[in-house]
């Protein structure tokens, strides 16, 4: 019953509708999942106001009523969303607005927690970083964000955000923003590129890596999140590729208690042995194509500590690679398992989001939020439009939703 109960949770989950708890779950299993919604603006603030208004009709409020009505239709318990502009009122506002109102009779969803933290994203390093001769101190344009702690065109833009049905710990929070690149063990930093001034300084998240601990019931599951850079938009020194494949590592070793790791308040060493665990974001790497540094997502699909046996997985993604061709057509990867449509740059679709969780948490179900083309819903993924220009040319996102059902023990 358990195995025919799981198929059908998975196969409505395939078609872009998350299955309701009675179908899929027992009363005691938690809804991880992670989103890139790419709720980015080009300036600092803009989000903040169109969250606010969001009764005015433009592309940019349409955007936002219909991510948040992917999330509803997924319904997590918690979730990370990747690409949201660092701003706790923004948080706030889209709780209230966009996730608290029912969006096209897909149930409201409350999250009554939430956290956010300031990001690495457009804050200057006063570094030549790109290596074009000039250090840009100017926010707003492409030189500014190479040379920053991350790339953004302002402190802050591709933030991240958590919501939580559950209650968050928050004195037991720990955050990573300032990191240092060098002082982790045998880092891939491409000393050739980089000045050794320009190594002193530099900080390992391209974002921030986050230790959120989430009550739940009488147990708590630390949410590990972040956003690695893409390893592209760099050179033959590979700089970009180099750092998602530590970004990815970091986590890696943090499940093992390294001891090297330190946080934002120097509190040294990973997380305690035997703790729960769910890493979750935009990894920006596959395990078998795209542009990745030497494997670097397989660092945690093989760990020891981590369950990765689960892939979700979407009908409608193998049916936009069979759809899209191009890149997809010389892919290793089985494409249902992508959450990411890039049929419009070299890459082609790919598995680039993940939630995993620690062995022993059972998995219960699992998917992508990604309709097929015959599927009303559809409507919220669809394909690469210049009509959505402004937001990254789709209704919603380039990435899916990605969530799995965890049997938590209370």
């Amino acid at each position: 019953m358990r195995r025919l109960l799981l198929a059908a949770g998975l196969a409505l989950a395939v078609l872009g509708v998350a299955a309701p708890a009675s179908a899929t779950s027992h009363k005691r299993d938690v809804r991880f999942a992670t989103y890139n919604l790419s709720l980015n603006r080009p300036a600092e603030g803009l989000l903040r106001e169109h969250l606010a208004n969001p009764g005015v009709d433009d592309v940019y409020r349409r955007q936002a009523r219909n991510v948040a009505e992917v999330i509803q239709r997924a319904h997590p318990d918690v979730v990370l969303l990747n690409e949201f502009d660092h701003d706790p009122e923004a948080a706030r506002l889209f709780a209230q607005n966009f996730l608290a109102v029912s969006q096209n009779g897909a149930p409201a969803q409350k999250y009554p927690y939430r956290y956010v933290a300031p990001s690495n994203t457009g804050i200057s390093s006063g570094f030549d970083l790109n290596n074009n001769g000039v250090v840009d101190t100017t926010p707003g344009d492409q030189a500014y964000g190479d040379d920053s702690f991350g790339f953004g065109l302002f402190p802050g833009q591709y933030g991240m955000v958590v919501y939580s049905k559950y209650p968050i710990d928050y004195a037991a929070i720990r955050t990573f923003q300032l990191f240092k690149w060098k002082d982790m063990p045998g880092n891939l930093i491409p000393t050739d590129f980089y000045s050794a001034e320009e190594q002193a300084v530099l900080r390992l998240s391209s974002k921030s890596h986050w230790d959120v601990p989430v009550r739940v019931g009488g147990r708590t599951v630390h949410f590990l999140v972040s956003h690695p850079t893409p390893p592209t938009f760099d050179g033959p020194e590979d700089r970009n590729g180099r750092r998602n494949h530590d970004e990815i590592r970091f986590w890696a070793d943090y499940v093992k208690s390294a001891r090297y790791i330190y946080d934002d308040k120097g509190r040294r060493g990973g997380l305690k042995p035997g703790a729960a665990f769910v890493i979750a974001g935009d990894q920006n790497a596959d395990p078998l194509d795209g542009d990745s540094y030497d494997g670097a997502i397989n660092q945690l699909l093989d760990h020891r500590l981590i369950n990765s046996r689960t892939a979700p997985a979407s009908n409608g993604a193998a049916e936009a690679s069979a759809l899209q061709g191009g890149a997809n057509a010389t892919h290793r990867g089985d494409p249902r398992y992508d959450t990411a449509d890039f049929a419009d740059t070299a890459p082609g679709n790919l598995r680039a989001d993940y939630v995993l969780p620690r062995v022993g948490l059972p998995v219960r179900g699992s998917g992508v939020f990604w309709p097929v083309r015959a599927d009303p819903l559809s409507r919220l993924s669809g394909v690469y439009d210049p009509v959505w220009a402004p937001v990254n040319g789709f209704p919603t996102s380039d990435h899916r939703l990605v969530w799995l059902d965890l049997a938590v023990r209370r």
